[in-house]
């Protein structure tokens, strides 16, 4: 029996494992387009408006999308989901390196926003199945070490290809690098116990669910926390280049320093919260704070990149929301399966993930708005100013943290 516990730990550990593998990839992929703007934006003749609609052209159908991967993970194989997910978006990225303007570098976004609709969902689900709750942390910060330290291997890796090969061999490297995923996986899904889930193929009160206020005021937090971490993701090689005049090189090093921090701080608060919730403290009280203060220090330093000119400066305030970041992106997912349960978890991931994703949609539209009529430093504030009313939201808006009754 100790050997059979023994086996199926090793297994669910090694899903965690790439399930963090999978969306280190994801935000690989979905901001290779940012690491590519400064030669690529010139090159296809995009204008600032252009680039944010190309940009945003990924969120789209990937916010919407998430309604229906969401309920499929709760209603079908969330391990072949995955896959079949993975695949499309790994095909979409290597195509970009072919885009020849507008028109398909947008079709290309649509699709790889299809492809990776599947990865929060996903994740979550699979989490909520197969980690139990002193775990969760740890489990989960395996997601945002991914979410972090994606952009910060993609801005290095893909700051040097824009260097020495041009922009369009990031798209072709990083597909393949994509595909690879599926190998590992495929074997490690083979490895699972062959007696299934009880909740795979159960059916969720979808309509129960979108009556939970619990699930639309994590949806706006995760809006407003969003919105943030898109800007940057956007934007930031633009602003580090042509409003404050770095190189490519220096460009990559700063970026890659904050996201750096963040993979780094996504591990720790793991730790830390998983240590709490065993000592017998609240879980819940622990992951509501931490996301009101992350949300204030995140507003704090993007202001302070408003105005800031030193290349010290810069790296120090993008490790300070790095490190924001890194809280937000553990505990959004952690407190949608406190939540949800296991049961709903897919559907519960899907809808918040779909509204919290609408700031992808809308922020680098507005930004790039903003940019042209305003400057850099106006979005910049706009956007602190979001960020602290996260903060807010999290102190007041998100009801008492458990477990909603669906039946």
């Amino acid at each position: 029996m100790a050997t059979i516990a023994q086996s199926r730990r090793n297994v669910g550990a090694a899903l965690v494992f790439l399930l963090g593998a999978a969306v280190f990839l994801n935000y690989v992929d979905r901001g290779a387009i940012g690491i590519a703007a400064p030669k690529m934006k010139d090159e296809l003749g995009l204008s600032a408006e252009a680039y944010g609609i190309a940009f945003s052209a990924f969120f789209w159908i990937y916010a919407p999308v998430q309604f229906f991967a969401g309920w499929l993970c709760d209603r079908f194989s969330v391990y072949k989901l995955m896959a079949g997910g993975i695949f499309l978006w790994a095909v979409s990225t290597f195509l970009v390196g072919f885009a020849g303007g507008f028109a398909s570098l947008l079709v290309l976004r649509v699709m790889l926003g299809v492809g990776e609709s599947i990865s929060f969902p996903g994740s979550s689900k699979i989490i909520a199945r197969h980690v139990p709750p002193e775990r969760r942390g740890i489990a989960n910060a395996a997601v945002a070490a991914g979410i972090a330290i994606g952009p910060a291997v993609g801005t290095l890796a893909g700051g040097l290809i824009l260097g020495a090969w041009g922009w369009r061999w990031i798209f072709f490297a990083f597909g393949i690098a994509t595909l690879v995923w599926l190998l590992p996986w495929r074997e490690t899904v083979q490895a699972l116990p062959k007696t299934g889930h009880h909740d795979e193929g159960a059916r969720v009160p979808v309509g129960a669910l979108l009556a939970k206020w619990p699930l639309w005021s994590m949806s706006i937090g995760h809006a407003l926390g969003n919105y943030c971490f898109y800007f940057l993701l956007a934007w930031l090689p633009l602003f580090l280049t042509k409003s404050r005049g770095f190189s490519i090189g220096e460009m990559t090093m700063l970026a890659t320093l904050g996201y750096a921090v963040q993979g780094v701080c996504a591990l720790g608060y793991g730790h830390f919260s998983d240590w709490w919730t065993r000592s017998g403290r609240s879980e819940a009280l622990c992951r509501r704070w931490m996301m009101a203060a992350s949300q204030l220090v995140a507003a704090a330093a993007i202001l302070g990149l408003a105005f800031a000119q030193s290349a010290v400066v810069i790296g120090i305030l993008l490790c300070l929301a790095g490190a924001a970041t890194a809280s937000l992106s553990l505990n959004l997912y952690a407190i949608a399966q406190m939540f949800a349960g296991p049961r709903a978890s897919g559907t519960w991931v899907g809808v918040q993930n779909a509204v919290g994703n609408l700031s992808g949609i809308l922020g680098p539209i507005v930004t790039g708005i903003v940019v042209k009529n305003a400057g850099y430093n106006s979005a910049f504030v706009l956007t602190a100013v979001i960020a602290a009313l996260g903060a807010v939201w999290w102190a007041v808006g998100v009801p008492r943290i458990t477990q909603v009754e669906l039946d």
